[in-house]
């Protein structure tokens, strides 16, 4: 009977240290690189700025930075946190202004963003993408309209288009939904200024 209790607490040690989160701290690198596995899902929580989230053939989330400052690294944190069917990855700190930030996802991710202020561009990314920025420019490289099931977009005010559906609008409170025949979801929302959908 004791073996039997014995086993069952080390069983429950070890399910718990699986299930456990793996987090990944890094500060003042001048890149950032992790395994991701193609397909899963991504929580990106990023910094106002100029962010780019670039689909690959890779199997890894890499970060890279360019601009006039992309040397000034020191306050710059990154931190991935890796879950069971994906993970989530915050990125804070660094200069303001000439600062451009190159993240690298496996061409198969489903992408949930936020990030309060900036430019904001998503290419050749396939898979469910839920994306609201505060204030700026968001341009996400949606690809076939039937790869998706649905698809809902938005601005508060400020200009919205989807040239793959032939929406073009611009203004207060502008929106639209649709949906198709695909397996992909997208939700976008920009609370001022501007949307594309291409």
């Amino acid at each position: 009977m004791l073996k039997v209790a014995v086993a069952l607490v080390f069983l429950g040690c070890a399910m718990a240290a699986a299930e456990e989160p793996q987090v990944i701290r890094e500060k003042g690198k001048d890149h950032f690189e992790t395994v991701f596995a193609p397909g899963s899902r991504l929580r990106l929580e990023v910094r106002s700025g100029d962010v780019q989230v670039l689909g690959s053939e890779s199997d890894k989330i890499t970060i890279h930075y360019e601009g006039r400052k992309a040397d000034e690294v020191d306050d710059v944190e990154v931190r991935f946190t890796k879950t069971g069917d994906g993970g989530t990855l915050k990125v804070s700190g660094g200069p303001r202004n000439d600062f451009h930030i190159r993240i690298q996802v496996p061409r198969e991710t489903s992408l949930h963003v936020r990030m309060p202020f900036g430019a904001l561009a998503i290419e050749r990314v396939r898979g469910d993408k839920n994306v609201e920025l505060h204030a700026g420019d968001v341009t996400i490289e949606m690809g076939d309209p039937k790869d998706y099931a649905h698809i809902e977009a938005s601005v508060t005010t400020g200009g919205l288009d989807a040239g793959p559906l032939e929406i073009s609008k611009g203004g207060l409170f502008r929106s639209f939904k649709r949906k198709g025949p695909g397996t992909y979801r997208l939700h976008a929302h920009v609370g001022s200024g501007e949307l594309d959908l291409r």
